[in-house]
């Protein structure tokens, strides 16, 4: 079985996201105090992402429901979703959302993998044809620029499959910079992709960690197929993955077992399955239709998706942000016009 976005599939998720994005408790905060007067609570410091028991899970889950919105206009979730996009995206929140970063405290906030999703949610918002993208831009711009101050101090990448990895925030940052034409963006994000990885061979892939909700493996594959013409990534994923054919290192293509939904940590690997469908989905749309590596890679994208579709929902735990890598993944269906939802 194909696992497909369908109707009945978008209204179950956008469902989960309306249900945390204005639930403000419990809530875990990235904020530094200097002292007595920075207690304050999630809403007075982030009028709009002041739910889904963090910030950038409030972004994604908003990256979800805006998709959603465009790609099922006549959804019965619609109208709540418009309704509380229009009491939350106003200029003045913005505007908050926007002074926070200037606090010196904040300079590491969400780094990088907030920054990549609220990047994400930008360039969602570009397609909808209204004013919520021109709400949003002082915001995103704030974020592009911390890309691009921070991308030339960052000599090393971070591998690991949590929020730190750098190759998922510039996969995601890349929608955001190639579609509204920041160009000094996007080849900044090339270049630093390149210098990371283009002479990386042979991965081990020993994957996957307790709490991982991401590939480093195959996260790295997919930003290189982002960043590097076809044949160019034939050439570089042939030596990265050399015995992918033969279903090689075992462990990317086995589903993770989840022992705790309730433990938010372990119920990460609900995540690593569906972020590695979306990575096995895209990378199988680079290879041709005869290649026996197209054949493994679907395999093992509804394998993953299989093991984690049906627990999108049940534990706020995994609740509060697992539509959206569930959304990336269906999303990238080989074949799929949906494909190109991902970029503008």
């Amino acid at each position: 079985m194909t696992h497909r976005l369908d109707a009945a599939t978008a209204s179950r998720l956008a469902s989960a996201a309306l249900g945390h994005v204005t639930r403000e408790y419990p809530n875990k905060m990235d904020h530094v105090l200097t002292g007595p007067e920075d207690v304050q609570g999630p809403r007075a410091l982030h009028p709009i992402f002041f739910g889904s028991f963090d910030w950038h899970s409030c972004v994604h889950g908003w990256w979800t429901l805006f998709t959603l919105r465009r790609l099922y206009p006549e959804m019965a979730e619609a109208s709540r979703i418009d309704t509380l996009a229009d009491q939350l995206f106003t200029a003045e929140n913005v505007a908050t959302e926007t002074a926070y970063l200037d606090r010196p405290e904040s300079r590491g906030f969400e780094r990088p993998y907030g920054w990549g999703w609220l990047l994400m949610l930008a360039a969602e918002l570009e397609r909808h044809g209204d004013n919520r993208a021109e709400v949003l831009r002082p915001l995103a711009r704030a974020f592009a620029m911390r890309f691009a101050a921070f991308l030339p101090l960052a000599d090393y990448p971070v591998r690991v499959g949590t929020h730190y990895n750098t190759a998922f925030a510039l996969r995601l940052a890349l929608d955001y910079a190639e579609g509204h034409g920041d160009h000094a963006l996007a080849t900044l994000c090339r270049k630093r992709a390149l210098d990371w990885h283009q002479d990386d061979r042979d991965c081990q892939a020993w994957e996957p960690s307790q709490d991982e909700f991401l590939s480093p493996a195959l996260m790295e594959a997919v930003l290189m197929r982002r960043v590097m013409n076809p044949a160019d990534f034939a050439d570089w994923f042939a030596d990265f993955l050399p015995r992918m054919g033969e279903t090689e290192p075992a462990a990317l293509f086995q589903p993770a077992g989840v022992s705790d939904r309730s433990d938010g940590k372990i119920a990460h690997l609900d995540g690593l399955n569906l972020s590695r469908a979306w990575c096995w989905r895209e990378i199988a749309s680079s290879l041709p239709a005869g290649d026996r590596r197209r054949a493994v890679a679907l395999n093992a994208a509804e394998a993953h998706l299989d093991a984690a579709l049906p627990h999108v929902t049940g534990d706020y735990m995994g609740e509060h942000w697992l539509a959206s890598f569930a959304l990336l993944a269906l999303l990238a269906e080989p074949g799929d016009e949906r494909v190109a939802a991902l970029a503008v």
